[in-house]
């Protein structure tokens, strides 16, 4: 069988407008309220750590992007620097975190689509036969277009990203225009102040808004010029991400009126108008009936664009995944006539479905724990991979080179570590028993002959770190203040939050004395890619 080969085909503005459209999805619609809700008007601090959190580790990935422009790349990199368990790790972890998010904003797109077909839900939000089938239905829709050609994606996605600005940005002009002074004094958070900054980081959809400048990433393998549109198209979607996203959660906690705080911002938890559409119900409480019909409209826009890219974005970590040695070998096919990963799609498509299955998972809130729980931990392996590189690769050409690497990494690694603390133990424990628990398949589906072991044991070697981080990863979250004791062992929000940065210089340091003392660097025939 003709195996075929990607195309380069995605320009900067295409890339770009992949971050962003992974950025602005169902996130813009939540985030600032649960922002308010744990932290009050000191929320947009949250932001803005998020956003400097989140930018440390892009620009690790702008580097490793335009050196190595792999798709599936994220997940390919530490397999270059620490072998096949540290690769394998990340793999499964990242598997878990993209291929739940299409099905997650096609819940989106239905729970939002009953403020116009109300058959589609149950009164507790659940889907109803019909529900489950536009749900399916939108699933199919992402497929599809991802199926046809990378080329039709990236032009479908522009135009859709491009579409969904408007109501971000509308809704921000004109909540300024209505702010109250006296909101930002009004105290009640729950839990508020530091704790509720840092839990609003993890917790409230602000990570998970930011996940999306991975994207450039995963698709530089299909991009023109990548060297020069990968790194840029990271940094632009993520500054313009947090501008727009800074400025709506100041506008959301300066315009609700005051009447729905008369009992703190914590409260509004209990408002069922605010916490199914938040902007909605603010833009009607204002007088804006105009504005609260074309948000209801947006919600469904906003995460159908979300839900196309992380279809097409899990078809490319499968192929990743495969093309490592860890999955199917079928699942690295790519078709010779539109050089797409075909076979990696399908598996994508029934992946979103079965997330969508389980009620408990039709909870916006819920849905974004989980999710970050899933992606908190692929970030923590960036940092190091790239320090190690330095190391074992120093002569391979990177067109763009971080400066200061030996201090933004380590600092890039500390944040990671960070939103995997801030998550707390509920999401953590699921997350590390998962991945852990993922080490039967890798021996499942490893080579038994005499090279393969030695392989293994040397790969063991500079992997094994990333299992004893996450198991004290674990221990510190069930001991900490972000755990489940009444009385934690180390107090917080503080203490135990230096004490997690201090742990985690000393796993970034033991990761990059650990990596492989040649850096294993694959070229697949599929990157041998077409330029046209």
């Amino acid at each position: 069988m003709q195996q075929g080969k990607f195309k380069r085909q995605l320009n900067l503005a295409d890339l770009t407008f992949l971050g962003l459209g992974a950025i602005i999805g169902s996130g813009w619609l939540f985030s600032a309220f649960y922002g308010a809700a744990y932290a009050g008007s000191d929320a947009w601090i949250a932001w803005v750590f998020g956003a400097v959190a989140v930018g440390l580790i892009a620009l690790v990935y702008a580097e490793l992007g335009a050196a190595w422009p792999r798709s599936g790349g994220v997940i390919r990199y530490p397999e270059f620097s620490h072998g096949s368990l540290a690769g394998y790790l990340n793999g499964f972890a990242y598997l878990l975190a993209t291929s739940s998010v299409a099905g997650i904003e096609a819940s989106a797109v239905r729970q939002y689509a009953t403020h116009y077909i109300p058959a589609l839900s149950l009164s507790n939000g659940n889907y109803t036969g019909w529900g489950l089938l536009v749900e399916i239905v939108f699933l199919a829709l992402f497929f599809l277009i991802n199926y046809w050609s990378v080329n039709i994606f990236g032009k479908v996605n522009s135009v859709v990203t491009a579409l969904k600005f408007i109501m971000p940005l509308l809704t921000l002009v004109l909540l300024l225009t209505q702010l109250h002074g006296s909101n930002f004094s009004i105290t009640g958070a729950s839990p508020g102040g530091a704790h509720g900054i840092f839990t609003a980081v993890a917790s409230a959809g602000i990570v998970f808004s930011f996940l999306g400048f991975r994207q450039p990433v995963e698709f530089a393998g299909e991009a023109k010029n990548p060297q020069r549109t990968v790194p840029l198209a990271i940094l632009l979607s993520i500054v313009l991400g947090a501008i727009i996203y800074v400025l709506l959660q100041i506008a959301f906690v300066g315009a609700i009126p005051a009447s729905a705080l008369s009992h703190g911002w914590g409260a509004i938890l209990n408002n069922k108008n605010l916490s199914n559409s938040p902007f909605a119900t603010v833009a009607l409480m204002l007088g804006f009936g105009w504005l609260s019909v074309l948000l209801f409209a947006d919600a469904v826009l906003s995460p159908a664009g979300t839900g196309n890219i992380y279809l097409s974005s899990t078809a490319r970590m499968s192929y990743a995944w495969s093309k490592n040695g860890y999955f199917y070998s079928i699942f690295s096919r790519v078709d010779p006539r539109t050089g797409l990963p075909r076979p990696a799609l399908v598996l994508s498509f029934i992946l979103a479905v079965v997330w969508i299955l389980p009620a408990n998972f039709h909870s916006w809130s819920g849905l974004v724990t989980a999710v970050t729980s899933a992606t908190v931990l692929t970030y923590v392996l960036g940092p190091v991979t790239l320090s190690s590189l330095r190391k074992s690769a120093p002569d391979h050409p990177r067109p763009f080179k971080l400066g200061g690497h030996s201090i933004i990494a380590p600092l890039a690694f500390v944040a990671g570590s960070w939103i995997v603390y801030w998550s707390g133990w509920t999401t953590d424990r699921i997350l590390i028993a998962l991945t852990l628990g993922s080490l039967i398949l890798y021996f499942a589906f490893m080579d038994r002959n005499h090279e393969s072991l030695q392989r293994l044991k040397r790969d063991w070697k500079s992997g094994a770190w990333v299992i004893v981080y996450y198991i004290v990863m674990g221990i510190m979250t069930y001991i900490g203040s972000f755990g489940p004791l009444k009385h934690p062992l180390i107090s917080g929000p503080w203490l135990d939050s230096i004490v997690v940065g201090v742990l985690s210089l000393i796993f970034y340091y033991w990761g990059v004395a650990s990596r492989l003392p040649a850096a294993q660097i694959t070229t697949d025939a599929e990157e041998d890619l077409d330029v046209g």
